[in-house]
């Protein structure tokens, strides 16, 4: 055998060796890659939509998440989603701008707990102010979009005085209110908008139908008792009191407790409503007759 013929059987079996190796490490060890890498390529040919296809379902998303929202919206409550513990003091801030000053509130926060599938933070109100304003307040927190809820309450009464002297009818409140949030954002609408948190007056119950404290006489008004009616004129009449002031008085002029409602000339006489701490009375004054 010839140099040449040896040197070509050399080459085809070197040849041959080397398919066999690149063959074992193709077939053998790379084989679980090749496998894995196939199924992710059939996967991602799978899921191929055209540009078109894609648009027509996001359009098709977009009105149903337009329409679960205006479902949410609905709602009277929605559960906000991770609600930070600081937004119920804004809250309040918000809703008592426009109290008198005499209403006074402290937030204190409690606690967070959970509820099932929702987080409550828990919070204690304490304070005092007129009736109105502490029911304005109960109504905000009761009504708000924020599901929220008054779980304890208790009202007394409180009496202070100004720096007049003149007593205020004020009520003392002790509360605890608990706010709702979720962990996701299926209980309320993309777009948060508030109720109405606004509401009329009713009639304060704390008020005393009977009180000691009478007002001072601070704008120096008529005080009917002791008086004597000096004339009945036809623009009014002419009053003095206890310390020789003379007024002219008519009908629906405001005195000392309350109000003039009669002139009576036919029987030369005035009558007065006066209302001395919740005890009404009627004073009649009448023309002292010549001896």
């Amino acid at each position: 055998m010839n140099k040449k013929l040896r040197s070509t059987l050399g080459l085809i079996a070197l040849l041959i060796v080397i398919l066999l190796i690149g063959g074992i490490y193709i077939f053998v060890f790379q084989r679980g890659s090749i496998s894995e890498r196939q199924e992710k390529l059939d996967e991602l040919n799978a899921n191929v939509y055209d540009t078109a296809e894609l648009n027509a379902r996001y359009l098709s998303l977009q009105l149903r998440s337009e329409q679960l929202d205006s479902v949410l919206s609905a709602r009277k409550f929605n559960i906000p989603q991770n609600l930070s513990s600081i937004k119920f003091y804004n809250f309040v801030n918000n809703i008592v701008v426009d109290y008198s000053e005499q209403t006074q509130i402290n937030v204190e926060y409690v606690d967070q707990i959970r509820d099932k599938e929702f987080f409550v933070h828990q919070y204690k109100l304490t304070g005092s102010g007129y009736f109105n304003d502490v029911y304005r307040m109960i109504y905000a927190i009761e009504q708000s979009k924020e599901l929220k809820k008054i779980t304890q309450l208790s009202l007394g009464n409180l009496i202070r005085t100004d720096e007049e002297g003149i007593p205020l009818f004020l009520v003392s409140f002790d509360m605890n209110v608990q706010v709702y949030h979720s962990s996701d954002n299926r209980f309320a609408p993309a777009v948060f908008t508030e109720n109405r948190l606004t509401t009329g007056p009713i009639y304060d119950a704390f008020y005393p139908l009977i009180r000691n404290e009478i007002p001072p006489n601070v704008d120096e008004l008529l005080d009917v008792q002791g008086s004597k009616l000096l004339a009945l004129i036809p623009e009014g009449a002419f009053v003095a009191d206890t310390k020789g002031n003379t007024y002219l008085v008519w009908e629906g002029e405001q005195v000392y407790l309350g109000y003039l409602t009669k002139i009576d000339y036919d029987n030369n006489s005035v009558s007065f409503i006066l209302n001395k701490g919740g005890i009404i009375e009627k004073v009649t004054l009448e023309l002292e007759k010549n001896k």
